[in-house]
Formats: C-alpha cells, sequence, structure tokens
C-alpha cells in the first residue's frame, strides 16, 4: 500500500531555493514509492493550519521544505505526535539540519535519506525544548500549550540585534543585521536578569546575552552553545557575562567554532528546565525592559519565560 506523506513548503526559503527544491524532493520520493502532496500557505499562520490538519488527516510523514523558520512552524505541527518530521533545508541558515547531522541545499539526499528512514527505522527520536510564559500559556497566547524550539532560545544582545533589525525598514538582507549590530554595540551594557535552573532558587545574574541550547547553533552557524546534543535531556545554557565593546568584538568570531566557551566571561550550565526573567526591581529599571526571546530565530514575546526539555518529542526522519 502506497505510503502518503506531506510536503510542507516555504517557496521563498533562500530566495526561491525552497520553490525549487520541491520538484526534485517530490520527484525522490515518488520513485521511492510514497504518494506525496504540497501544503502552501497564504501566511504562516494559514500554513501552520494546514499543516496542523495534514498529521490530524493522517499524513504519513510531514516534510519541511525551507529552512529553519519553516522546520519551526512544522514542529508545532508534529511535535508530540505520532507523525515523524523530514527536513529538505535549503534555507539560509539550517541550523535545525546541520545539527541533526542531515543535508544541506542538497533535496535529491535529503529525499533519498527521508525514504530510506521512512521504510526503514521510522526516524529517530530527538529532543525538543517546549516555552511557556510567565502565566503558564503560550507565547501565543491564552489556549496556547507552548511553543516547540528545536536549536536556541536566545535573549539579550542578539535578540536585541534581531528586535532593531526587524524594525528596520532599510537596508535590505543580511546588512540590516550589520547595521542593527553596530547600532546595538553602541548601547551596550549588562541586562539584569533572574535565571532558574530546574526546580533551584533563582538567581540573578547580569549578563550580555543567555542562550538556551537544545541544539548547538543558531544564526547560520554560529555555535553559541556548542557542546549542547539533541538527544541527551538536557539544555545547554550559555552566560555571557557583562563584556566591553573591545571583549565582545574579540570574543564573537569565536563562536563560530564554539571556542568562545572557554572565555572567563563565558559560563555554561546543564538543565532540564529553565526560567528568565528580566529583573526589574533592581536599580537599572529600565536596562533589563524589553528583553524578547527568540526561539529558531522566530521572537516569542517578552520574559519571563520558561523552556523545559521534551525528550523523544519528534521523530526525525534521517538524522545520525
Amino acid at each position: 500500500m502506497t505510503s502518503d506523506i506531506t510536503l510542507f513548503v516555504n517557496p521563498t526559503a533562500g530566495r526561491g531555493r525552497g520553490a525549487r527544491a520541491t520538484l526534485p524532493a517530490a520527484r525522490v520520493l515518488r520513485e521511492a514509492g510514497f504518494g506525496v502532496r504540497t501544503v502552501l500557505g497564504e501566511d504562516a499562520p494559514d500554513a501552520l493550519r494546514r499543516a496542523r490538519e495534514a498529521v490530524a488527516a493522517g499524513t504519513d510523514a510531514l516534510i519541511a521544505v525551507g529552512g529553519d523558520g519553516m522546520v519551526s512552524l512544522a514542529l508545532q505541527a508534529v511535535a508530540g505526535t505520532t507523525t515523524p518530521l523530514g527536513v529538505v533545508a535549503v534555507g539560509t541558515g539550517n541550523d535545525f539540519a546541520r545539527a541533526s547531522g542531515l543535508p544541506v541545499r542538497d533535496p535529491e539526499a535529503a529525499a533519498r535519506l527521508i525514504a530510506g528512514a521512512l521504510k526503514g527505522d521510522g526516524g529517530r527520536p530527538v529532543d525538543l525544548g517546549r516555552v511557556v510564559r510567565g502565566d503558564g500559556t503560550g507565547p501565543g497566547g491564552p489556549g496556547r500549550a507552548g511553543t516547540w524550539f528545536g536549536t536556541v532560545l536566545a535573549s539579550g544582545f542578539d535578540s536585541r540585534v534581531n528586535d532593531r533589525g526587524n524594525r528596520m525598514r532599510l537596508p535590505i538582507g543580511r546588512l540590516r543585521y550589520d547595521v542593527a549590530v553596530l547600532a546595538e554595540l553602541a548601547t551596550l551594557g549588562p541586562l539584569p536578569y533572574r535565571i532558574g535552573f530546574d526546580d533551584g532558587p533563582k538567581r540573578q545574574v547580569a549578563a550580555t546575552l543567555i542562550a538556551v541550547g537544545n541544539g548547538g547553533s543558531y544564526g547560520g552557524g554560529m555555535r553559541i552553545c556548542g557542546d549542547a546534543r539533541m538527544d541527551d535531556g538536557l539544555f545547554d545554557i550559555t552566560i555571557v557575562g557583562p563584556c566591553s565593546r573591545s571583549t565582545l568584538l574579540k570574543v564573537f568570531p569565536r563562536v563560530y567554532k564554539g571556542t568562545h566557551l572557554d572565555h572567563p566571561r563565558v559560563t555554561v550550565h546543564r538543565a532540564a528546565k529553565v526560567t528568565l526573567e528580566a529583573a526589574l526591581d533592581t536599580p537599572r529599571r529600565t536596562a533589563g525592559a524589553g528583553i524578547t526571546g527568540y526561539a529558531d530565530g522566530e521572537p516569542l514575546g517578552p520574559l519571563p519565560l520558561t523552556a523545559e526539555t521534551v525528550p523523544g518529542a519528534v521523530r526525525l526522519l534521517g538524522a545520525r
């Protein structure tokens, strides 16, 4: 009997690579004996609604074709279900695929791995993170069970760069991010947090940024939580303490190799649950205001946020 699987496609990913990747991926899957249907959406909420409908209707797999943003949407549809996830990574960053040992920008190779896994072990269980707000609801509001993420939950300097970049209309492309970095460097200062690990007491820390890693990298290969594993039931939490501009500029290039982790301003903790709050009761009340969390590059909203690991939350097709 033919299995029916669903391609969940972002046609604009990687400057059109998502659209171009769909045909070769579908061809390989059909040649392997699978029935293939394609799901698009008018926007992200519509695309997620359609993906959830496909999962509820019993699709045998959901295959995200695009970048990390598309994977993030797909995780919201399949996490905690029995429907396995495949990834045809053709976006700009592709951090989830890299962390999982999946092919990047090679749709035929990715589709062959997916087909082999569907006919073989059915996918490898991997951990995900799940984020809820301080009131126990998901960042999307009441009734939401939480937002799932596969790579990194970030807050602090990097999230403020994202916030600023998202508010800017010009310049376009990568240059917008660079301009946002320079603007945030001009106002660089330690941010007051309260952080709690597992069920232990919360403590106050001053940090340039805090990153909670289920996977090791974000931003297209920045190994901020370089030793994180997606099958150990724990987050790696990287805290970058107060830094001068010159120190941050010296340390920042090391993040691509993960060698920043041995810098004296950097500490790493491991926990299954992390609570992040902006410590607004400190003398610098405004310094902690507006700290936004981003997971898999997508905005979650302001702190406080709590993230928990969910072991084996999704079966990932072709993962090593």
